[in-house]
């Protein structure tokens, strides 16, 4: 059902298979998708760059890819084996269109789906619940089925969440990946007010929510990032910053920190454990510096370690988000915007690191296509 004139060609990129840059095909004449039952119809007014995008690209969640992501983001992985190269561990069909996040507007909606949806402004979630509805399952927007790098998408109803803000779509489109990444790792690990959290790469998109939403919380931040970006993590919240490569001990003592969150892994990595007081945690949802590290297990559990890995999300995560975001508590952070056509600028200048937040994809408003 919908009151929208609906297209029947739209324009996205999609993504052909793993591999480099030019695995990203920009199309005019992807045929716009048909809510099913259940399921709301979304015309996008933006979506985003993150860095599970890029992963999933060039197939970094591989067994086979040892390095750090920006060593293959922009031709990919040779090691990569498309059997294990999503996320999940099941390979992805091609093509694909991408785009963990997405602000729009409902336009259309299925069977068992209230019409007077048509005209919300929504976020989608985006680990969604999967199918299986078993615990720690979901599948991620824009990877197991296709996301918001196109004019329209669609999601079972269930996963797209009104929202009341007078944000610009480009600025909602920066909360949903980064910022329910970084809530739910901060609730998993309970952080609480005045305990002592250290963030890893903090300028970028979950890191700098991280801060946002650890200060929220009433604690103390210590933030790690590019050596030009201090003033700004300071601007935002942080309250000691610490230039990426500098030794994080040297400044902050041993056993000086409660939680660890970490979004880099890498060479440094053990360091961290060392700054966890006694019965600290570490909590981690990405190794952009490396996935593989070395630990001194003595370390672990002489210290009373507890580690959290972080991905699937428990629905509370995003609706508590979204509450957030309608009172007015989280600042986005959107360092640039791109139209759609030129994503592929948008993911160099991501892997470049030279900014602080989130770039944002906007896709083309008109349409020449015929209506249906």
């Amino acid at each position: 059902m919908t009151t929208h004139k609906i297209p029947d060609q739209m324009t996205g990129v999609v993504l052909t298979g793993h591999g480099g840059l030019e695995k990203l095909l920009y199309r005019t004449d992807l045929a716009v998708p048909t809510p099913d039952k259940g399921e709301v119809l979304i015309r996008v007014g933006a979506s985003a760059v993150n860095n599970t995008d890029i992963n999933t690209r060039i197939g970094w969640y591989s067994k086979g890819v040892t390095g750090q992501t920006n060593a293959g983001a922009a031709q990919g992985f040779e090691t990569a084996d498309d059997d294990d190269a999503s996320w999940s561990g099941i390979p992805l069909e091609f093509p694909r269109i991408q785009g963990a996040d997405c602000c729009g507007e409902i336009v259309a909606v299925g069977e068992q789906v209230n019409p007077g949806r048509i005209g919300e402004r929504v976020l989608l979630r985006n680990l969604q619940s999967a199918a299986s509805q078993g615990e720690f399952s979901c599948i991620t927007y824009g990877s197991e089925c296709d996301g918001g790098f196109a004019q329209y998408t669609k999601t079972p109803a269930s996963e797209a969440f009104a929202v009341q803000s007078s944000l610009t779509d480009a600025e909602l489109a920066s909360f949903p990946c980064a910022y329910s990444t970084a809530e739910n790792m901060i609730d998993r690990v309970g952080v609480k007010a005045n305990e002592t959290v250290l963030i890893t790469g903090a300028s970028g998109g979950v890191g700098s929510a991280a801060v946002q939403l650890v200060k929220r919380r009433h604690a103390k931040v210590i933030a790690i990032c590019g050596a030009e970006k201090v003033e700004q993590l300071k601007a935002l919240g942080a309250d000691i910053v610490i230039p990426r490569g500098e030794s994080m001990t040297d400044v902050l003592g041993h056993h000086s920190v409660d939680v660890v969150i970490d979004l880099v892994a890498g060479d440094q990595w053990a360091e961290l454990l060392d700054l966890l007081r006694r019965g600290g945690r570490y909590t981690v949802a990405g190794a952009i510096a490396g996935p593989i590290v070395e630990l001194d297990v003595r370390t672990l559990y002489l210290k009373d370690l507890s580690f959290f890995g972080c991905t699937y999300q428990p629905r509370s995560v995003f609706e508590n988000l979204i509450q957030y975001i309608e009172r007015d508590e989280l600042k986005p952070l959107v360092a640039h915007e791109y139209p759609l056509q030129k994503i592929t600028e948008a993911q160099q200048d991501f892997m470049a690191k030279k900014f602080i937040g989130k770039l944002v994809l906007l896709p083309p408003k008109e349409n020449m296509h015929e209506n249906r």
